[in-house]
């Protein structure tokens, strides 16, 4: 696949492959492996958001877990900004994390339960000291105020907020190095629709205020059709099929993506849609013995930008 090939993209990931070995439990000797990522490529422009979308255990989370340092990647290269990330020194780590940041699922997990909400957002401004302490405090109420918090907030702590209040805060949190990319790991699942439709919202006017880039990790594609671009469909590890919102949501090709849109739900009966091809297909296991060879896929271009994996 040369969908990720452009040298205008902020993130530039090429045949992405993370394994995690097996062990006996003895002596840690490795007897399988899980097969998370395999052959991941796709890129991000400034700006824009790509999507990853796919069922549970199909390598989302890992992808950007490994994209931001978290899980180690076996093979395969991750550039930003036209530079390789992949075996960055200590202090370009350091570097590199003011650039890109990470929204996680949980809210209140990520956060420290022990810190108020002032001492949260100020810590990564005083550990990369971005600007002069005098000035922290008043960085803090802008913070509250991008993502519509009162700045008395900031006084509180973590348990004393509702769930949307908290991933307000984690936003907050994320934005406070003056990210260019931000990575959403499930950032809306946890929170009930009138809540989730807010902070969707408050996503893409901060996007569009500050120009960020988002990685938008999701299963609900009612979302990812609301905040997207570009969308890309993983399966078993891989990319089967990536391209504009509007190719995957009004043309989708490989058979996955048109189970997955025929899975979504509809309120509305007289929208339904009679034909449903939601056959009862066991999915393969992602753990693997040592000697496994994966067979990977090969794309091609249905449209421009639009590239499906092409049938075994």
């Amino acid at each position: 696949m040369t969908e990720a090939q452009d040298q205008e993209y902020l993130l530039d990931v090429k045949n992405l492959t993370t394994y995690f070995s097996i062990t006996d439990g003895i002596i840690a000797r490795p007897i399988a492996r899980v097969h998370a990522v395999e052959n991941v490529t796709f890129g991000i422009r400034p700006g824009e958001t790509l999507s990853l979308v796919g069922e549970s255990g199909c390598g989302k989370t890992t992808t950007g877990r490994t994209i931001i340092g978290l899980e180690k990647a076996t093979s395969g290269e991750i550039n930003f900004e036209g530079k390789p990330i992949t075996n960055l020194s200590q202090d370009e780590r350091r570097k590199f994390s003011q650039s890109v940041q990470m929204i996680f699922q949980d809210p209140y997990s990520s956060l420290n339960p022990r810190m108020s909400i002032s001492d949260t957002l100020a810590e990564p401004i005083r550990v990369h000291k971005l600007i002069e302490p005098s000035e922290i405090d008043s960085r803090i109420v802008d913070l509250l105020q991008k993502v519509n918090l009162p700045p008395e907030f900031g006084k509180r702590y973590p348990h004393e907020f509702s769930g949307g209040q908290r991933q307000r805060i984690s936003i907050a949190r994320a934005l406070a190095l003056n990210p260019k990319l931000i990575i959403c790991d499930e950032a809306v699942s946890a929170l009930d629709v009138t809540i989730k439709a807010q902070v969707i919202n408050l996503l893409m006017d901060l996007q569009e205020e500050l120009n960020l880039s988002f990685l938008f990790i999701s299963h609900d594609m009612a979302t990812v059709e609301r905040i997207s671009h570009r969308v890309a469909v993983m399966y078993l590890g891989q990319i089967v099929e990536i391209g504009s919102r509007k190719d995957i949501f009004e043309n989708p090709t490989h058979p996955y993506t048109k189970k997955l849109l025929s899975a979504v739900p509809v309120a509305d009966p007289r929208l339904r849609r009679t034909e449903r091809s939601l056959e009862p297909d066991e999915i393969p296991s992602a753990t693997k013995d040592l000697n496994y060879v994966p067979e990977i896929v090969t794309h091609e271009e249905v449209a421009p930008g639009h590239f499906v994996a092409k049938a075994a």
